[in-house]
């Protein structure tokens, strides 16, 4: 059995073309209202079918977060419009056609209002209902059409501007192609819909002008096919025809009058995608204010002739009120003080504008990760936008998680008056890994290798790889893009070099308690591999320093099934050793971290002479680590960078191939040169891994 194609069983139509045809059709009867005799019972159920589209619009407008919320909203006012002139063009003709036949002949809706309004007396209702007109077309409809027009004509004036702010941050790599597409159309969707409403206005004020023509001519033409072809005295003709007249504008005018709020409410809420209830609420129950709002209400009550209760009374509500807002302000202060320090979800720890108080926590070490600013930064952490630094650092942290197998530990941020106002500093386990400085009202413009002109401003090194970089003014950035600068934010500066420092210093961030939780995870699927490891071949403390070796070669602990099976199988339960069958076990996914299935995988080797050479002068210095001797070290380490920016120009990644006695000591002298680098044992790479040798160092010696 399927679904797919399925149609309506009744009518063998689809769902969608019928819905295509709604429109129409309603568009269709409308028309056929202006045009054809209308019963009065189908004219009660159309008036009450407009207060309810009426209702309805003004509803959906107050529960709007924005105003292209409601982008759809020009064209139902067009057709809310086109409903209340149909419905008064049909009404007028049942009223001068049968209008004498009494006030029922019009319906019972139309009867009812004109009734209930006039009470008898026919200027009272016309002054209502001319009361009404005044309120809805010199306050509601002319402030609502200057808005419009307002609004439209700032909106297209800030287009361009917006086209090209969306066009930097693109160049910029702050925003993806999709998402620049997307800000393109909100952009276009928004100037649209002002334009529209500027136009959509003149459909009220339209409406609100035709109301009073139609009341006009259904009073005058009332009054004289009454009396000349239907033989009526003018008091009988007046009685029937002013009060179908009035209570036809009423029923027609009420919804006019709904709309007309609401598109006033459209027009002249904000775009912040605030709730617009809260927003007021909010922004009105202010306690400081309230307070000399209750005192004057009370001066009144108390003045001689005025209604006492009455005034006291309002005193007591607004002091109520006052006093709830203060209530709710403090509430709100005590829980931004608690904001300033404290986790988020996310795991990235703020502590901002610290108190003299002193606890154990000021004193203690207890954040293994931390990055302190300068006053200067603090509003790089103070923007909530979705490229803050704080949105960044916990984007950082989540990739970095995923990519190592292990949850990253919180990144405290907090400021520092020690440092340099725009300084900033990260510590790892309590020891300073950088010190730098960024220009928070800047950009950095790093150099890169087609780079055609020098910017003007401060020349530095780039933080996190130590290119020639300059601080730019943020007018210099499409200059600085044009001449094949790389143009980052500051914001961007400190996370990049944090994703940095994190990936070299992963291994000091997994404790046994990461680890154990780790354990409690593969123990939920595989309890008997757990319980069969740890404690009975490793402890809880040699599988971490298996797991730090590990991590220490950039080297992912995702797969903690396969590492403690490998340990099962291990000849020695040293941790070198351990570490080793870790390694060949997790072989095919340390090796395509850096080469894709059907790529040949590309290294460099140690000519077999020079290897042979190490291990026996160290075999004869009595020596297992430490094999390489300081001057070969600084020699390789120089081939090794050498052969990195090579390989990286391939956008390649950097892998020696060695034996399994000298993997230890290469891998040291390879992060210091090529931070990323990568060493592996000839065990460890994948039989069926076609290899490339691109440099053998030492060949020639």
């Amino acid at each position: 059995m399927t679904d797919v194609g399925l149609t309506s069983q009744g009518t063998g139509k689809s769902p969608s073309l019928v819905k295509a045809a709604i429109l129409p059709l309603a568009l269709i009867a409308l028309i056929l209202l202006m045009v054809i005799p209308v019963h009065p019972l189908l004219l009660d159920i159309f008036f009450t079918l407009n207060i309810v589209v009426g209702l309805a619009i003004l509803m959906a407008s107050l529960n709007t977060h924005r105003p292209l919320d409601f982008s759809a909203f020009p064209t139902v006012l067009l057709f809310a419009t086109i409903l209340r002139l149909s419905l008064n063009v049909a009404s007028a003709r049942v009223v001068l056609a049968h209008g004498h036949q009494g006030t029922d002949a019009a319906g019972q809706v139309i009867k009812a209002f004109g009734e209930f309004i006039t009470a008898g007396n026919f200027a009272i209702g016309i002054l209502v209902f001319f009361i009404l007109m005044v309120i809805n077309m010199i306050v509601i409809v002319k402030g609502t059409g200057r808005v419009s027009e307002v609004s439209a004509r700032f909106t297209l004036d800030a287009m361009p501007g917006k086209q090209m702010a969306i066009d930097a941050e693109l160049n910029a790599g702050l925003l993806t192609p999709e998402q620049a597409r997307q800000r393109r159309e909100d952009v276009t969707q928004e100037s649209d819909f002002y334009g529209s409403m500027d136009g959509a206005t003149k459909f009220v004020k339209g409406d609100a002008i035709a109301a009073i023509l139609i009341l006009a001519i259904n009073i005058i033409g009332g009054l004289i096919v009454g009396m000349v072809f239907h033989d009526l005295g003018i008091a009988k003709a007046a009685k029937i025809y002013v009060t179908l007249a009035i209570g036809d504008g009423l029923v027609a005018q009420i919804p006019s009058l709904l709309i007309s709020l609401a598109t006033a409410v459209i027009v002249t809420r904000d775009s912040s995608g605030k709730d617009l209830t809260d927003s007021m609420v909010g922004q009105l129950g202010i306690d400081k204010a309230w307070w000399p709002v209750a005192a004057i209400l009370l001066l009144f009550g108390l003045v001689p002739g005025m209604p006492t209760t009455l005034f006291l009374g309002a005193a007591g509500i607004a002091a109520y009120i006052a006093l709830s807002a203060g209530k709710a302000r403090k509430l709100k202060e005590k829980e931004q003080i608690e904001e300033n320090k404290s986790v988020d979800e996310d795991g990235v720890e703020t502590t901002m504008g610290e108190e003299n108080q002193l606890s154990i926590d000021d004193v203690s070490n207890r954040a293994l990760l931390m990055l302190e600013v300068g006053y200067g930064l603090i509003p790089l952490l103070e923007d909530k936008g979705k490229s803050s630094l704080v949105t960044r650092i916990t984007g950082i942290r989540k990739q970095t998680s995923r990519d190592f197998g292990f949850i990253i530990p919180s990144v405290r941020i907090r400021d520092n008056l020690s440092l340099e106002p725009n300084g900033y500093r990260i510590t790892v386990g309590g020891v300073i890994v950088a010190d730098d400085k960024v220009q928070a009202a800047k950009l950095l413009a790093i150099q890169g290798d087609k780079s055609t002109i020098a910017l003007p401003g401060e020349k530095v090194k780039d933080p996190t790889f130590g290119l020639d970089a300059v601080w730019i003014e943020q007018s210099d950035r499409v200059r600085a893009q044009a001449a094949n600068y790389t143009v980052v934010d500051p914001s961007t500066v400190i996370a990049t070099h944090l994703n940095q420092l994190l990936r070299q210093n992963i291994c000091d961030l997994l404790g046994q308690d990461e680890v154990q939780q780790l354990l409690d995870h593969v123990a939920k699927t595989s309890p008997s591999l757990v319980s069969g490891i740890v404690p009975k071949v490793v402890t809880l403390g040699i599988l971490t320093q298996v797991l730090k070796h590990l991590l220490l070669d950039q080297i992912s602990i995702a797969d903690l099934r396969r590492i403690l099976e490998s340990m099962a199988g291990a000849k020695s339960r040293e941790i070198d050793d351990l570490v080793d069958t870790a390694r060949v076990a997790l072989a095919p996914i340390i090796v395509q971290r850096v080469s894709g299935p059907k790529e040949p995988l590309m290294v460099i080797t140690l000519d077999p002479g020079l290897e042979q050479i190490i291990v026996q002068n160290a075999r004869a210095g009595g020596r297992e680590t430490g094999m390489i001797e300081p001057g070969l070290g600084r020699k390789l380490i120089e081939s090794f960078q050498e052969q990195g920016r090579k390989l990286a120009e391939q956008d390649k990644a950097l892998v020696v191939v060695t034996t399994p006695t000298l993997r230890r000591d290469l891998s040291s002298l390879v992060r210091q040169a090529v931070p990323d680098g990568l060493v592996l044992t000839y065990k460890e790479v994948p039989e069926s891994k076609r290899i490339n040798v691109v440099a053998v160092i030492g060949a020639s010696e």
